[in-house]
């Protein structure tokens, strides 16, 4: 925390000093670099404003604001950074992606994947940091309870059906589904995956990029792979009726097929599919496994206490949570807030999970068109924990805080 708190004063100082033309622009990209990923920062935001240009981090999935950057050098920054990602410097009135590799001391080099479009104020940019830190490197360390990760395992051995990963934006699907991918990721198999961005580079793995200039959709994408010979693909988002149709059929004809979807919990999954003109017996023959999931923000175990509910506190929690999952329990942890969390009470994510098994009770709803909320009532039925019992659980172990499960579920 010492050498972050240095970095910060070294950003000061840069731009104290004197007049903005003096300000040494790579300089002050490449500390600002590496103060985000010093600071575990996902993404950093460069947002102009009428008479400034503020600077957020995005950390523990939770923005923050870091810096106020004179509004002289705003465009000065946003060059240098088209500079770094081969993006065209004289395009101001078009949005850009790219991607550059950023050296952090004592550490190498980090990909940025870099998104830069034009606002009111002039040209923003947000740096995604695709850091070696972030990576997940098998499924134990998911955090998935014992009869999830049962169910996942058995899913993935599977030689052909659908796992599908589902949330909303940035809940850990992408994670999941690489984690997945490289347990799975052996000398006799052959995996290729399509996805927008690549986020992670994986040795024994062909990745695709999507390039819809050129014609190379997922839906275009998953055609040609079909004629590669693979055993197990990967589609890193169904968004439309063609690709859910390819997808369930590349299932069909014995593939292993992973993916993700928008919905917001794991019984949606089903009719989501149905959504997108999948015929029931369809759906009911190849998905194997929709793993529901959000992240929540870890206490700092460097300053966890216990706390004690007030019975005012108590009854505002039990009119969120069901009264079978809160029963008595009065006593959860928090974090007060220390140098290491930056005074937030919080470092770190993890996930919580909800994992619908398609057994033959699901299936036979699937056939009958059933609502999201019976496909759900079966699936609780027959053992699923939700997310919101998965997170409950994890509050009362200390592993989160209950009002970090309810932002997160209900936002």
């Amino acid at each position: 925390m010492a050498e972050l708190a240095e970095l910060h004063k070294k950003i000061e100082r840069e731009l104290a000093v004197g007049k903005e033309e003096d300000i040494a622009i790579i300089k002050l990209v490449e500390d600002l670099m590496e103060y985000g990923y010093h600071s575990r920062a996902s993404d950093i935001h460069i947002d102009p404003e009428l008479d400034k240009v503020r600077i957020r981090l995005r950390v523990d999935g939770v923005l923050q604001d870091a810096f106020v950057f004179p509004k002289k050098i705003q465009q000065e920054i946003i060059t240098r950074i088209k500079v770094l990602s081969g993006l065209r410097t004289d395009e101001h009135q078009a949005a850009q992606d790219g991607r550059f590799r950023a050296a952090v001391a004592d550490v190498g080099y980090v990909d940025v994947r870099v998104s830069i479009a034009p606002t009111y104020d002039g040209e923003n940019a947000v740096m995604r940091i695709l850091a070696e830190h972030s990576k997940i490197l098998s499924l134990n360390d998911l955090g998935m309870n014992d009869r999830d990760f049962k169910c996942v395992k058995e899913a993935i051995r599977k030689p052909y059906g659908m796992i599908l990963a589902t949330g909303p934006t940035g809940s850990g699907k992408t994670t999941t589904l690489y984690t997945v991918i490289k347990e799975l990721n052996t000398d006799e198999i052959s995996i290729i995956t399509i996805e927008d961005p690549i986020e992670y580079s994986i040795g024994g793995i062909d990745q695709i990029q999507v390039n819809p200039r050129t014609g190379l959709t997922f839906a275009a994408g998953l055609r040609s792979i079909l004629r590669q010979d693979p055993n197990i693909i990967m589609v890193g988002e169904i968004r439309d009726e063609e690709t859910a149709g390819i997808a369930v059929n590349a299932a069909l004809t014995g593939h292993l097929m992973l993916s993700s979807i928008h919905t917001n919990n794991a019984a949606t999954t089903l009719p989501r599919l149905m959504d997108m003109k999948i015929e029931p017996f369809l759906i009911a023959s190849t998905v194997n496994v929709a793993i529901g999931q959000r992240l929540v923000r870890k206490i700092c175990e460097n300053c966890r206490i216990k706390k004690k509910m007030s019975e005012a506190e108590f009854k505002s929690l039990a009119g969120s949570l069901p009264p079978k999952l809160i029963g008595n329990h009065k006593e959860f942890y928090v974090g007060k807030g220390c140098l290491k969390c930056n005074n937030s009470g919080y470092y770190g994510r993890l996930g919580i999970y909800e994992v619908l098994s398609v057994d033959e009770e699901i299936r036979q709803a699937i056939m009958r068109r059933v609502n999201t909320d019976e496909i759900n009532s079966i699936a609780v039925k027959n053992g699923m924990t939700t997310m919101m019992e998965d997170g409950f659980k994890k509050a009362i172990e200390g592993k989160t805080t209950i009002e970090e499960v309810l932002r997160v579920i209900h936002e």
